[in-house]
Parts: structure tokens; C-alpha cells; sequence
């Protein structure tokens, strides 16, 4: 039988879920959002008002990070991050106290919104996965980057497993429970409309988020199934990106049409593309390199890898928003024994088989709940020990060994 350490399980548990791809394959088509309908620049109106949208026939001025940090006079490249002192995590609710772009009001101000095309939509459902151009503008991307320094500042203790094992520079689960400046994202920005076309759906709920920065070396060929407690097809999967790839590495690559295929099991994360019933999609690659306030929107099981620095060691920032969102009529589906109970770690008290309505997965379209918003910020949202270790339990054993050990086999560089 498999066995694996409490670091190894603690690793999974924080930080297993999503990154991506190479280089050296050819760059796909990507579609740009209608050319007159740009990322809205104006509020959305208070209260049950609709949400504006407004249109700009210029790109937005966003400021580009440098691709790599100057060498030091050592020659040797070093981290633009270094990972934190034990002393130094946090615990609780954290507030960076940051102001709303736009003029919005906290707890008040409709979402905004932000119009695809039907090319868009349709990309996403035969190809698995479509890049949205500059969904939000230059203000956005800097309230995320604000948001982010923060918490890379005063980490959290939520974050200490995937961090101290070396997978990204700083990784954290469900970062919206914690840090206000991101469920304030998710309830007054585009995101949730964004999402809503693309599933073709009339609500949208946050099931499970991750806060990104530098995946060190990457991860190879896998697919998704860290979504929370949702089937694949009840979720959309999403990345927001807060800076530009680097040319060299770091850019998310996907086989396109690879969400239909039917030979991977549905518990597997690594995925070997040489293997049988995926030889009609090994070949065809799609790589995106994304720009600050860009989306990357796929399905759940689309397969895709990322490649990291060859040593691990990122001399810039590549800070990505990601995770799952859940559709309208999706029911809570228990877990327990797969890995896929990490992502839903919180005391909910939902039963297998009930509406996927609570606070611990927000709605954020049309319109957030107050009392949702209420029950985060009195911290009643968030991971619970009793829990942990309730759901937990039901991994030991061979199978869901087994499951850790396609796991690791994704962590990586440069792979093939």
C-alpha cells in the first residue's frame, strides 16, 4: 500500500489544483473580445440597478512587469520571493484595506459586467478552453496586484503547507475566506458575467479558489479535479491573470478537444498523453501567452500542463487568480475517500445530493448575497479541524494512495 507522509497530505491539501504549461509548442488561435467592447471602466449602478458596461475602442494602459529581474553582480539568479519565516504566518480574517476601482462601494454596488461573443462561448464548449482578452483594465489588475503583495506579505496559515513544500512561491487555498480583497473581487467585478456566458448559465458560484504566484517548476500533463464539491460538468474552471508569461516559460498549454475524451479516470490528476484513447488529442497543442487582466476559461478535465524555470527559481511574478466556479442546479457531492475532498475542507453541513447553496460557496451572479458577505466577514466561513479530520479519514487505504501517487507524479519541469 502507498503511504505518505502528513507533509505530503498537508502539501495536497494546500496547494493541489491548478497551474499549467510550456513553451515550445505552437501558439493556438485565441480570441480577442469584440473590438469596440472593451474591460468596463465605470461602475456598475448601487444597489438592484443594472450593472453598465462600457465601451472603448483603445486597449487599456496597463504597466508590463520586467520578463526577469536584473542579474545580481554574483551572477547567480535568485527568487523575487522568498518564502516566509515560520513566525511570520497569520491566522484569522486579514483586510489589506484596499479602495474599489471604479468608484464602487463595498457591499453595495451591482457587479460589473463584461460582454463575450458567441464565437467566445463556443470556443470554450469544442475546444475546451478560450483566452478572453483584457477582461479587466489597467485599475483591476492593480487592486489585484495590491491585494496579492498583501497577502504574500502577511502569509497565512493556510498557506504554509504548499509554500514550505516548494510547489509555488506562495500558494493559498480559498483565499476569498480570508483576505476581503478578493471576495470583494468576486462580488463587484466582471468575473461572475464572464463566467455566467461561457456556462451558459443564469448563476455562479464560487466553489473552491487559489491564489497563485510562481509555480517553481511547474506541472506536468493533468487535468482538474480539486473543484470543490462538484462534478465536472457543473464547473467552469478559470484563471486571471496579473502579469505578463514570460517568453521562455510559465505558458499554461492544453490538448485541445481533450475535455470529450473518455480513457482517463475521472480520480486521476496525471494524465500520460502517450496512453490509449488519447491519440486524437496528444498532437493538438494550445498555448496561451496571457497579459495582465486576461482569462483563461476551461473545462474541468481539458488536459494541460505548465512549464516552470528549468531550476525553480522565478527572477519575476506570475500572479494568476484561479479556480472553480459552479453553474446553476449544482448539488453538494460528498467526497470523502477521493482526493477531491481537499478542496472542500469548511463545515458547512451539507449533505450529499443538496442544492449547492451556502455561504461557504458565495454566490457571486447575477448578484452577490449580503448575508452570504455577512457570514464571511464574521469569519463563520472557513476550514474547520473537526472537519479536516472527519474528511480526512476516509482517504487512508490503497486506492486513495494511489490517488496521492498520481499526484506527485504531476510536479515538474520542462515535461514533455
Amino acid at each position: 500500500m502507498a503511504k505518505y507522509s502528513v507533509a505530503a497530505v498537508l502539501c495536497v491539501l494546500a496547494s493541489n489544483g491548478a497551474a499549467f504549461a510550456p513553451p515550445t509548442s505552437r501558439p493556438c488561435r485565441t480570441i480577442s473580445s469584440i473590438p469596440n467592447l472593451q474591460q468596463s471602466t465605470r461602475a456598475a449602478a448601487v444597489d438592484t440597478e443594472p450593472a453598465t458596461t462600457t465601451k472603448s475602442s483603445t486597449e487599456p494602459s496597463i504597466q508590463r512587469p520586467q520578463d526577469s529581474a536584473a542579474v545580481p553582480p554574483s551572477g547567480k539568479r535568485e527568487k523575487i520571493l522568498k518564502e516566509p519565516n515560520l513566525w511570520e504566518y497569520n491566522f484569522g480574517l486579514q483586510d489589506p484595506g484596499l479602495t474599489l476601482p471604479h468608484g464602487i462601494k463595498p457591499r453595495v454596488t451591482a457587479p460589473e459586467k463584461y460582454e463575450l461573443t458567441e464565437d467566445q462561448i463556443r470556443t470554450l464548449e469544442e475546444d475546451g478552453v478560450v483566452h478572453i482578452k483584457g477582461v479587466f483594465d489597467a485599475e483591476w489588475v492593480e487592486y489585484l496586484r495590491a491585494a496579492t503583495g498583501h497577502q504574500v506579505s502577511n502569509p497565512h496559515f493556510w498557506a504554509f503547507a504548499g509554500t514550505a513544500s516548494k510547489l509555488y512561491d506562495y500558494i493559498q487555498r480559498n483565499i476569498w475566506q480570508t483576505n476581503k480583497a478578493f471576495a470583494d473581487f468576486y462580488y463587484h467585478s466582471a468575473m461572475g458575467h464572464v463566467l455566467a456566458q461561457c456556462g451558459r448559465t443564469d448563476e455562479i458560484r464560487v466553489s473552491t479558489d487559489l491564489l497563485m504566484v510562481n509555480p517553481n517548476k511547474g506541472f506536468k500533463w493533468h487535468q482538474d479535479n480539486q473543484n470543490g464539491p462538484i462534478t465536472w460538468d457543473e464547473g467552469i474552471r478559470f484563471w486571471i491573470t496579473m502579469d505578463e508569461t514570460p517568453a521562455e516559460y510559465g505558458a499554461p498549454v492544453y490538448l485541445k478537444g481533450s475535455h470529450f475524451n473518455n480513457a482517463v479516470d475521472e480520480q486521476a490528476v496525471f494524465v500520460d498523453i502517450e496512453g490509449e484513447g488519447l491519440e486524437d488529442y496528444k498532437d493538438q497543442l494550445l498555448e496561451f501567452r496571457t497579459m495582465p487582466g486576461d482569462m483563461l476559461i476551461w473545462h474541468p478535465r481539458t488536459i494541460h500542463k505548465v512549464d516552470g524555470p528549468s531550476d525553480g527559481i522565478w527572477t519575476s511574478y506570475r500572479r494568476v487568480l484561479g479556480g472553480t466556479v459552479a453553474k446553476a442546479g449544482s448539488l453538494y457531492h460528498d467526497k470523502r475517500g477521493t482526493g477531491g475532498v481537499l478542496s472542500d475542507l469548511g463545515r458547512h453541513g451539507l449533505e450529499d445530493g443538496n442544492k449547492l447553496s451556502s455561504a461557504f460557496f458565495p454566490i457571486v451572479y447575477p448578484r452577490f448575497d449580503k448575508g452570504e458577505a455577512v457570514d464571511r466577514d464574521n469569519g463563520s466561513v472557513g476550514r474547520d479541524p473537526r472537519d479536516i479530520m472527519s474528511k480526512l479519514s476516509g482517504l487512508a487505504g490503497k486506492a486513495s494512495g494511489e490517488k496521492f501517487s498520481s499526484f506527485f507524479k504531476v510536479l515538474g519541469s520542462q515535461a514533455k
